[in-house]
C-alpha cells in the first residue's frame, strides 16, 4: 500500500479512544525542526493536538515504513485487503522489535542515545535562557520574547517527540553556579509534562462523568463523546509553558547577597524576596506587553497555598481555590527543583526522598490537589532517574529509568564500589522469590553528592 494522507482529526478520534499511531514518516516544521519521528508510536492525544495547534491537518502515513494505526482493542485501522506483504511483514517486525526491546541492555543504550539527545537540546536552550536574563540584567526588563517562544518551542517538539523521556533532559545537580538558568528550563520542562498528563487525566475523568450522565438520562451511547472535554487547549498549554520557563523571571532583579544567602532570611529581606513574584515579574511582563492570563496568573502567584491554611505562603489574600490547577503545578515543580538542585548555601537532596516528602505534604488535603499530586508523582516517577537507594540484599543501586523502575547496583552487598558494570535490573518484573532484589524503604536515601563520591567510572560517564 503506497504512501497517504490521513486528516489530524481523524487521527486525533483514534488515539483519543485509545488506539495508536505510527506514522512511519518524519514530521518537520517549517524551520525543519523534527516535530515527531516516524517510527514513534502515538498513544498520547496531546502530541496530535499540538501538531494541529502549530496548523498541522494531515499526517503522511506510510505503511512500509512500519506505519500502522491500531485501535483499542489491538486491532488494525487498515482494510485488511489492502495490506500487502511488505506491510504484513512490519507488523510481524513489531513483534521482533518488541523482543529486542525487552533485553534490558538494549534499553540501557536507548536511553544512553536519548539522553545525548537530550543534553543537546538542553544546552541550547540554556545558552538562550542565559541571553534573555542577561537582557533584562542590562536593560532592567526588557528582553526578546520571540527567543523565549523559540526555546519553549524547542522544549515542547522534544517532549512531543519523547513524551514519556522528559527526564533525560539534562539537570544540574552537581554545580550552582548557574542554578537560575537551570531552574527556569528545569520547571519548563518538569511543569509541561506534568500539566501534559493532569489535563490528560482530568479530562479523561470529567469524560467518563459526563458519559455515564448521558447514559443515565437514557441518551444512545453513540450520540455522547469519549471526548467532548478537554480542561486545557493546546494554546493554552503553550502559554502555561512560557509562564514556567519566566516564573521566577523577578529574581533577575534581586541582589544575589540574598538570593545566595547562608542561614534564615531576615523578616526584611524575605519582604524582598518576595517581591520578585508580586512585583518585579509582574512589572517585567508588562514592561514587555505580556498580556496573557495564564503567564501573568504563574509569576504572580507560584508561592500562594495549594490548600486551606499552607502556611509560609503568599500573598496572603490570595485563597487556595483563587489558584488555578496550572499554578498550583508550578509550585509542586519549583520546590521538587529547587531541593533536588545544589545551591550555595545547600546540596541536592535525593529526589526519592523529596518526592515522598511532597507527597506526605500535600496528600489528602482537596480533590483538585489530589489530581495534580497523582500526575506529578506519576510523571518524576516515586523513584526518579538519577537517585540512589539500597536493595534490599544490601547493595545500592542507581535508578536509570523510573518506570519499572529499571536500576543498576553499583556497590556489593558490603557497600564496596563495583569495578565491573553489572547488567541493568527490571524490578518491575521480580517476583516473590526475588524479594532481595527489590528497593528496601527502610534504609535512608543518600544525597546526590554523597552518592556521586562513589559511583563507579562507568556510572559518571552514563551520567554525563
Amino acid at each position: 500500500m503506497a504512501a497517504s494522507k490521513i486528516g489530524i482529526d481523524e487521527l486525533i478520534e483514534i488515539v483519543s479512544d485509545d488506539g495508536i499511531v505510527r506514522t512511519g514518516v518524519n514530521v518537520y516544521n517549517t524551520k525543519n525542526r523534527l516535530l515527531l519521528s516516524g517510527d514513534y508510536a502515538v498513544s498520547n492525544v496531546n502530541t496530535l493536538l499540538y501538531l494541529k495547534s502549530i496548523g498541522i491537518t494531515e499526517l503522511s502515513f506510510d505503511p512500509e515504513k512500519n506505519g500502522t494505526i491500531r485501535d483499542k482493542n489491538g486491532e488494525d485501522r487498515l482494510v485488511e485487503s489492502n495490506l500487502d506483504n511488505r506491510a504484513l511483514s512490519s507488523i510481524e517486525s513489531e513483534k521482533l522489535d518488541f523482543t529486542i526491546f525487552s533485553n534490558l541492555n538494549n534499553r540501557l543504550r536507548e536511553i544512553h542515545k536519548l539522553k545525548h539527545e537530550a543534553k543537546k537540546a538542553y544546552e541550547g536552550a540554556k545558552q538562550n535562557t542565559i541571553k534573555v536574563i542577561e537582557d533584562i540584567k542590562r536593560t532592567g526588563g526588557e528582553f526578546d520574547y520571540e527567543l523565549v517562544e523559540n526555546t519553549v518551542m524547542d522544549i515542547l517538539s522534544f517532549l512531543t517527540r519523547n513524551e514519556n523521556t522528559f527526564s533525560y533532559l539534562t539537570r544540574e545537580i552537581f554545580s550552582y553556579d548557574d542554578y537560575l538558568y537551570n531552574h527556569c528550563l528545569n520547571v519548563c520542562i518538569i511543569g509541561t509534562a506534568v500539566t501534559r498528563r493532569f489535563n490528560e487525566h482530568f479530562s479523561s475523568e470529567i469524560n467518563k462523568y459526563l458519559s455515564r450522565l448521558y447514559s443515565e438520562n437514557s441518551l444512545e451511547h453513540s450520540q455522547v463523546s469519549d471526548t467532548s472535554f478537554l480542561y486545557y487547549l493546546p494554546e493554552d498549554l503553550y502559554d502555561i509553558s512560557i509562564g514556567f520557563f519566566l516564573h521566577d523571571v523577578g529574581k533577575v532583579m534581586i541582589p544575589e547577597k540574598i538570593l545566595n544567602k547562608k542561614g534564615r532570611l531576615s523578616n526584611e529581606e524575605f519582604e524582598i524576596i518576595k517581591s520578585h513574584s508580586l512585583e518585579n515579574g509582574i512589572k517585567i511582563l508588562n514592561k514587555n506587553m505580556i498580556k496573557s492570563p495564564f503567564i501573568n496568573n504563574i509569576v504572580k502567584y507560584h508561592h500562594s497555598a495549594l490548600f486551606k491554611n499552607e502556611g509560609r505562603c503568599y500573598p496572603k489574600d490570595r485563597l487556595h481555590i483563587e489558584n488555578p490547577a496550572y499554578v498550583k503545578i508550578c509550585k509542586l515543580v519549583d520546590i521538587y527543583d529547587a531541593m533536588t538542585s545544589k545551591r550555595s548555601y545547600k546540596n541536592a537532596c535525593n529526589p526519592v526522598a523529596v518526592v515522598t516528602d511532597l507527597f506526605h505534604e500535600y496528600a489528602h488535603k482537596d480533590q483538585m490537589l489530589q489530581f495534580i499530586l497523582h500526575s506529578f508523582v506519576n510523571t518524576v516517577g516515586i523513584y526518579p532517574p538519577g537517585s540512589m537507594v539500597f536493595l534490599r540484599d544490601g547493595r545500592m543501586a542507581y535508578i536509570i529509568d523510573s518506570k519499572g523502575p529499571i536500576v543498576m547496583p553499583f556497590t556489593d552487598t558490603h557497600e564496596t564500589t563495583l569495578t565491573d558494570q553489572p547488567d541493568p535490573i527490571d524490578l518491575s518484573v521480580m517476583d516473590e522469590t526475588e524479594e532481595q532484589l527489590k528497593i528496601d524503604r527502610r534504609k535512608p536515601v543518600i544525597s546526590p553528592a554523597e552518592g556521586y563520591n562513589i559511583l563507579p567510572s562507568f556510572l559518571k560517564e552514563f551520567i554525563k
